[in-house]
């Protein structure tokens, strides 16, 4: 492994400062990300600057509107209970990501701004509408979770920019979601991930929110399958029109892991189950 400089700065600004000095320095956070690429020599860098010890990146804050700081940890996620209770499919994708200790170690934001296709929390993120509020030393920008990712490996920020927290606004009334993943074995990276959200008015669906993961070069939200839920009532009939375009919708490839045709039958398949699962919740809820 090549030797690089270790920087631990205390504020954003001093952050800013190291990363402007030093052209071929990279952020670093938890580390569980970049640490495997430097090992793989997939990235080189001069010099790592931490934003573990910046107070200003670390905590969850639920107000009128819900801030998620871009260093909170993937554990502590899960361990937060107005979290969970008001996004519980947020909460249901960190617990599946890695293990215990990677989710002691990795965040919120390492796990977006890496921009694998497999990032547990991205399809439950956009499910909800979050935004990324990005900063840099001359600006801030708010970006929804869709425009974050632009390929494999890829984000929208720039060069001098941060991921400095999630936004999500309150849930809307009746707001059910789930998230599912499907991995070769506990622990591994998703094959497929499906997040499913839906809002009902009676026997009437007002609002569907579809993203599948690990089935295109960017976590993608399956908007053609939305409009199928959205409009009318959920029958069987449309539960399975929602799966077959769930299939056709998505762009996966062959791997070592599985084959494209394998996940994009799991998608159509978690679809259907999701949607069947969400109904079946609310009418208990009836």
């Amino acid at each position: 492994m090549k030797e690089f400089e270790y920087y631990s700065p205390r504020s954003l600004d001093e952050a800013f400062r190291l990363s402007a000095s030093m052209p071929g320095s990279h952020y670093i956070s938890g580390g569980t990300d970049v640490m495997v690429r430097i090992r793989n020599r997939d990235i080189k860098p001069e010099a790592l600057v931490s934003l573990r010890n910046i107070s200003d990146l670390r905590g969850i804050d639920i107000g009128s509107v819900t801030s998620i700081g871009g260093s909170t940890t993937i554990a502590e996620l899960t361990e937060h209970p107005e979290l969970a209770k008001m996004f519980p499919v947020l909460v249901q994708a960190a617990r599946k990501l890695g293990s215990a200790q990677i989710r002691n170690a990795a965040t919120i934001a390492g796990n977006l701004c890496n921009c694998s296709p497999c990032a547990d929390t991205a399809p439950a993120l956009i499910v909800l509408d979050a935004r990324a509020q990005l900063k840099s030393p001359d600006s801030n920008r708010e970006v929804s979770m869709e425009e974050l990712f632009v390929g494999p490996g890829q984000s929208c920020l720039n060069r001098d920019e941060i991921l400095a927290s999630i936004v999500l606004d309150p849930p809307d009334p009746g707001a059910r979601a789930v998230y599912m993943k499907k991995g070769r074995v506990k622990m591994d990276l998703a094959i497929a991930s499906v997040a499913v959200l839906i809002v009902m008015d009676g026997d009437r669906c007002t609002k569907a929110r579809v993203a599948a993961g690990s089935v295109a070069p960017v976590p993608l939200r399956l908007k053609e399958v939305e409009k199928i839920l959205e409009g009318g009532g959920i029958t069987k009939d449309v539960i399975e029109k929602a799966g077959a375009k769930a299939m056709e919708s998505v762009e996966p490839i062959d791997d070592v892991r599985a084959s494209a045709d394998y996940r994009r039958r799991i998608v159509g398949v978690f679809v259907e189950r999701a949607v069947r699962q969400l109904m079946s919740s609310e009418s208990e809820q009836s």
